[in-house]
């Protein structure tokens, strides 16, 4: 039977367990996917404590893990027709994720290009279309200057680039330990920590935050006009509190190929630096938990590797 890494109740990750399951079958609308390689996301673990998005519905346990997935497709449900066994796709799985198998629904995949990797496809969905569409939904003019919070992580490091590629000088706030990674990047590199505001070396005319928190309440003072503030780290209230907006996704395979472009053509390097199989991905997890995750982290279940 296929392998799945699962929660089973909601915790820590003492509640993460490796299992058998039944092989996903495709419904209308949806596609069967061998997973070759699923990106690894601060939400899995957060959906593993209990945090529930808009729209969740009730939970079922055993709950997968998982957010973004590229594959090859298995089969095809009722009424799809831009997908047919054999295809190489990427999309945000409704099943699966950490697994041998996810179902993907076919309004949110898209198929990949042969000169992007199945590792780069999986970083695809959630972290770089996350990063895409917050830049995109500030709208700065190019020669204005963005500042990233949580600017190491894979969100932040895709934001950093997209934003270079649209003309936008970048600081980036990250630990001390990320300072080459964002400086390699093109952007100005400004230590985390204690009174980290005062470290800004320029005024900024808008803030992408992906932290959350404290952080996102001091990137706030940075701004003279609020409108230029666009979370991914926190609830909308939160932002509009502050003056700002939660970033607002676009969810259709247009988008996901648009992604999938920069990447083709140079502008985005999804900076994967770690590769776990699926029998590790507590491990994968933890990286992406504890803050320690420079870019990327993916899973390669072993079985669907090649």
């Amino acid at each position: 039977m296929p392998k799945a890494y699962v929660f089973t109740r909601n915790g820590g990750p003492e509640v993460e367990a490796l299992i058998e399951v039944d092989r996903p079958v495709p419904g209308a609308g949806q596609v069967l996917v061998a997973v070759r390689a699923a990106g690894v996301n601060p939400v899995d673990w957060k959906l593993r404590t209990g945090f529930r998005r808009p729209g969740d519905g009730e939970r079922v346990f055993p709950a997968f893990l998982g957010s973004e997935v590229s594959g090859v497709v298995e089969e095809a449900g009722e009424g799809v027709e831009d997908f047919a066994a054999g295809d190489e796709v990427f999309g945000q799985p409704v099943v699966g994720g950490y697994s041998e198998y996810a179902l993907l629904t076919t309004g949110f995949s898209a198929h990949k290009p042969a000169a992007v990797s199945f590792t780069d496809a999986a970083t695809l969905p959630v972290a770089a279309a996350t990063a895409y569409d917050g830049v995109h939904q500030l709208g700065l003019p190019a020669g204005a200057t963005l500042l990233v919070t949580g600017a190491g992580g894979g969100v932040g490091v895709a934001a950093v680039q997209i934003a270079r590629a649209l003309g936008l000088r970048v600081v980036g706030v990250a630990s001390e330990a990320k300072k080459d990674l964002i400086e390699s990047l093109g952007a100005v590199h400004v230590p985390s920590g204690a009174d980290w505001t005062r470290r800004v070396p320029v005024a900024v005319d808008g803030v992408y935050d992906l932290v959350g928190g404290a952080v996102l309440t001091e990137a706030a003072t940075l701004l003279t006009d609020r409108t230029g503030l666009v979370t991914a780290g926190a609830p909308p209230e939160v932002a509009r509190e502050l003056g700002g907006a939660r970033v607002a996704r676009v969810r259709t395979p247009a988008r996901l190929a648009e992604v999938a472009g920069l990447v083709v053509d140079g502008s985005l390097d999804p900076h994967v630096t770690q590769t776990f199989p699926l029998d590790r991905a507590g491990e994968a997890l933890r990286a992406v938990e504890e803050g320690h995750a420079r870019g990327k982290i993916v899973i390669v279940p072993t079985e669907n590797a090649g």
